[in-house]
């Protein structure tokens, strides 16, 4: 597992950053993964942690102040929520000015009033915009082999921005500054998928959030807090304002292995058929035969589905919902042109690939969005870059040196590779 690579403000120098999801959690991975992934909930004390600087090196209250008065922040990037209610867009969000007449920037002098006035502020899709959550996603995101999001929330000394709810991911929350008091109750509904949201349930979420919470904490700046996906929460700034993150991990279940078969399903001519003529399937003495023959023609071809045509679906639906590392494309383009055999090239951190023949003289690497190929006798060379840490351009196996050249500049125009 890699770590995060800057260093945290603040942090002695020689002291190394700690991988991201020992941040989160001050469990081993293994435990984690065992006792309360998708099971429990998990409270981990800073001082259990022991991250030198909390979370500031990844949002501190200066960062968000300048993503919210310098940046050009739109929505979706920003929501406003007061009393459990979101606020229209339009409370907040208005002209650029000269030059950038989008409806729909940040007014910094909206946003002071509404958070003066107890609302709290959601900045949404960090790990879209502020380098160091970039950095970080990236890298917990690799851990746990699963799409992740980040918002930061600001909220005002004593006030609550949501009401008592359950959300259809897993979170990882980070308390940076001030102090939130979390009231946590069994779920009402256990793995809630995307579509199954609390909202269609607000009477039985209302009443288990009446009864005692199965946990009832103060997160201080520097604690954690893991909530499986459909355990109830609300959250409550104590005396003074309070900043956290929420890391959303929009989980893979089997319900996804199921929506990916049903596309395989596609294929499969017996599922494509009609139903004869005349046929009422509101009634159940008619859908009855319609019933036998789908489920007879599915479990059929369920028997013939294989793993790599399940993952190769799998793996097409993940790339529209998981991109990897930034590169600075200005900087890269720089770098590809004065490239020599003795510069270091790695393959693009985050980045899922697969190598694939192209009989009968082509290799192909596919990525998130296009297939890249190339001679068959680069193979070697490929799999050197796509497995090794970093590797230097002159030892590209099987490659003469004007080969290596041609076919590292080809990785990194294609940003499978970087420079580093």
């Amino acid at each position: 597992m890699t770590s995060v690579a800057t260093r945290p403000a603040g942090q002695p120098g020689g002291v190394a950053p700690r991988p991201a999801l020992a941040r989160c959690v001050a469990v081993e991975p293994a435990k984690f993964a065992a006792t309360y992934w998708g099971r429990a909930p998990l409270l981990s004390r800073a001082a259990d942690l022991a991250n030198p600087v909390g979370f500031t090196d990844l949002l501190d209250r200066d960062a968000a102040d300048e993503l919210l008065s310098r940046r050009g922040l739109r929505t979706p990037f920003i929501r406003v929520a007061r009393d459990g209610a979101v606020l229209a867009e339009s409370a907040y969000t208005g002209s650029g000015g000269a030059g950038a007449e989008i409806g729909d920037q940040v007014l910094d002098e909206r946003v002071l009033g509404l958070y003066a006035d107890g609302a709290t502020i959601v900045l949404q899709g960090l790990h879209r915009l502020w380098p160091p959550i970039i950095d970080f996603t990236t890298e917990l995101s690799a851990a746990l082999c699963q799409p992740l999001q980040v918002n930061a929330y600001l909220t005002p000394a004593g006030s609550q921005g949501f009401a008592t709810h359950y959300d259809t991911h897993d979170v990882f929350v980070l308390q940076v500054r001030g102090r939130k008091r979390w009231r946590v109750h069994a779920p009402v509904l256990a793995d809630p998928l995307p579509r199954q949201t609390w909202s269609g349930r607000a009477d039985e979420v209302a009443a288990r959030a009446d009864g005692p919470p199965a946990l009832d904490v103060v997160l201080a700046p520097g604690d954690a807090l893991y909530l499986p996906r459909g355990w109830l929460h609300s959250a409550t700034a104590q005396h003074d304002s309070s900043l956290h993150l929420t890391v959303g991990v929009r989980s893979w279940t089997r319900f996804s292995l199921v929506e990916a078969l049903l596309e395989l399903a596609v294929d499969e001519p017996g599922l494509r058929a009609s139903v004869p003529m005349g046929t009422d399937l509101t009634d159940p003495s008619g859908v009855a035969p319609e019933l036998t023959a789908t489920v007879t023609a599915l479990r059929d071809w369920l028997t013939r589905v294989t793993p790599a045509q399940l993952a190769a679906e799998l793996r097409q639906r993940g790339r529209h919902v998981t991109r990897p590392a930034p590169i600075r494309p200005l900087e890269q383009a720089d770098r590809l042109h004065a490239l020599d055999l003795d510069d270091m090239i790695r393959r693009r951190q985050g980045l899922s690939w697969r190598l694939v023949p192209q009989p009968p003289d082509r290799i192909a690497v596919e990525v998130f969005d296009r297939t890249v190929s190339f001679p068959a006798p680069c193979a070697p060379a490929l799999r050197a870059v796509l497995h090794a840490r970093r590797i230097r351009v002159g030892d590209l196996p099987g490659l003469a040196d004007d080969d290596r050249l041609v076919l590292a500049r080809r990785l990194l125009r294609e940003a499978i590779a970087v420079v580093g």
